[in-house]
């Protein structure tokens, strides 16, 4: 029996004893949860139901306890029930409804923690986002892996989402960039505000090979900006690619210029009556909503801001179809924050359509120090930096593992240990450990067949992993709405406990010659659900769940 279950038949006891009372019923609410209590002696799962509505309803809340606890323990699949306090419904499910679990999950496999929970939204989920002046730097690296993880829970939970990256090709930051490319190329020193690092001259030395004569030419810098660009992207691209990140669309900003997209934005928002005219410029009134000071859209001199771009873009996303829109921008964008859901509602749009999502820094760490420079780029460390020095599953997991708002070390000698210190290696293991139970069960003969006894599943260590696989569907459902994928990372690492628990007092496989048990066959059935919940878990962080290590 899942939580999900459990919850639903408590609301059905609930809504019965209700009406037993002559209770109105419409101070119930649609649905309702269960809970694992911290001690294990007060049952298997908790619930508050009876002093969450018993208020509302005008009657005691042990008095209402009392009579779901009557009619709840008759359900199927409850063994017992006891109030607790004032009236917390403390359930113990039977052996055979707490074990049926395991066979939900082997028949579900890959869809075991889907759920609807965002079903009906359609999601851009915009991250990292650099401009083509370099290669990905390792702040962007922590929206590469949390981002993509993000994308993969939001879909697990129902949304359609499309994962973007927006990308400007001009503007100063690659006027110095190109800057950068031709005075390489002329073996002339950086230009203040340039961009040093060996990436510069390898690209600058693969322009000059694609166009022989460059310097010579009437407009090198043009030549240099549209190809060193085009190559810094395309391997921007590749990197996050190797890194398992996908994106659905790369999104550049000179469209909104060429489209006309800035000019619709502003009439649209003129005609909302929230554009004004002062000093020469042209304003949004973003403190209307909140923001602390209005914002100009075109200067004095008639050229558009960034901010008019913004405008422009989120009214485009707006009419692709997107219902929210999620922003994930680094450390330094905390600010960006009231102007765009300020400029969201002075487009006549609800808050919660636009959300932003802001990432703290991230060190390399080595031998206690940080990592400070990068071989290739120089005054950076990049994404391929942290890829050679742990990995891309250490590095992706390592990165999703912590809340966003929280900046982290990642520490080179920790995240390359082979050892139960590194949670990656943990949770990898403990996958690998299952895949051996299986294949060893094969290899002498035993098979777990088409079903098993559930009852049969009543020790202490099978109970805690079956209540912890059972919570799977929760976690990520709450992963999604709280926009937090390091959830499924710590869940991972608690079920690889509960999983290593149970194999060293569970003995899975008969020793010697033994004949195979129906106990021995239900507890393979564990084994593979774990195996399933375990690879599900490491694949929405888009880290392998190897069955070797």
């Amino acid at each position: 029996m899942t939580p999900e279950t459990l919850a639903e038949k408590v609301l059905s006891a609930t809504r019965d004893a209700f009406e037993a009372l002559g209770l109105d019923a419409a101070v119930l609410p649609a649905q309702t949860a269960v809970e694992r209590p911290r001690d294990p002696k007060h049952g298997d799962y908790a619930s508050n139901i009876a002093l969450q509505t018993a208020k509302k309803a005008g009657t005691n809340p042990r008095a209402l306890a009392e009579k779901i606890t009557e009619l709840l323990a008759a359900a199927d699949g409850v063994a017992k029930v006891d109030i607790a306090g004032p009236g917390f419904l403390n359930i113990t499910l039977d052996a055979a409804a707490a074990g049926e679990i395991a066979g939900q999950i082997v028949k579900a496999g890959p869809a075991y923690g889907d759920n609807g929970s965002m079903a009906g939204h359609h999601v851009n989920l915009e991250f990292v986002s650099a401009n083509p002046t370099g290669p990905v730097h390792i702040g962007a690296v922590r929206w590469a892996a949390v981002g993509d993880a993000l994308a993969r829970v939001m879909r697990a939970s129902g949304a359609k989402v499309t994962s973007e990256y927006y990308f400007n090709d001009a503007g100063s930051q690659i006027d110095n960039f190109t800057a950068s490319l031709l005075a390489s190329a002329k073996g002339e020193p950086t230009p203040e505000n340039g961009y040093g690092g060996a990436y510069i001259d390898e690209i600058a030395a693969e322009v000059v090979a694609k166009r022989p004569g460059i310097l010579d030419a009437e407009d090198p810098r043009e030549l240099f900006r549209q190809d060193g660009v085009a190559l810094m992207f395309a391997e921007i691209k590749a990197d996050l690619e190797e890194f398992g990140t996908h994106f659905d669309v790369y999104f550049n900003e000179k469209d909104l210029h060429d489209k006309g997209e800035l000019d619709a934005a502003l009439e649209r928002l003129t005609a909302l009556g929230h554009v004004f005219e002062a000093d020469g410029a042209v304003w949004l009134r973003t403190t209307t909503f909140g923001d602390d000071k209005d914002r100009v859209v075109k200067n004095s001199k008639g050229g558009w801001t960034y901010f008019a771009a913004d405008c422009a873009y989120y009214l485009d996303k707006r009419e692709r179809g997107f219902d929210k829109l999620v922003f994930m921008l680094g450390a330094d964008h905390h600010g960006y924050i009231g102007r765009m859901k300020a400029m969201s509602r002075a487009f006549g749009d609800e808050p919660g359509t636009i959300e932003i999502l802001i990432g703290q820094l991230v060190n390399l760490v080595r031998d206690g120090k940080p990592v400070r420079l990068s071989k290739r780029a120089g005054n950076m460390i990049t994404l391929n930096d942290v890829v050679d020095a742990v990995g891309v599953d250490a590095a992706r997991y390592a990165l999703a593992r912590y809340s966003s708002d929280s900046s982290i070390d990642l520490d080179i000698e920790l995240w390359t240990r082979n050892s139960s210190d590194n949670p990656v290696y943990y949770v990898q293991y403990a996958h690998a450990r299952t895949s051996a139970v299986l294949r060893n069960a094969a290899e002498r003969g035993v098979a777990k067949g088409e079903s098993y006894d559930a009852a049969l599943l009543t020790h202490e260590r099978e109970s805690d992993l079956l209540k912890a696989l059972a919570e799977f569907p929760a976690v990520v459902a709450t992963a999604a709405e709280l926009r937090e994928p390091h959830r499924i990372a710590r869940y991972a690492e608690e079920l690889a406990g509960s999983y290593h628990r149970f194999q060293h007092d569970c003995r899975v496989l008969p020793v010697g010659d033994e004949e195979p048990t129906d106990r021995n066959r239900a507890r393979l059935w564990v084994v593979d659900a774990t195996r399933t919940v375990l690879a599900n878990a490491l694949g929405m962080l888009g880290v392998s769940a190897p069955e070797r290590m």
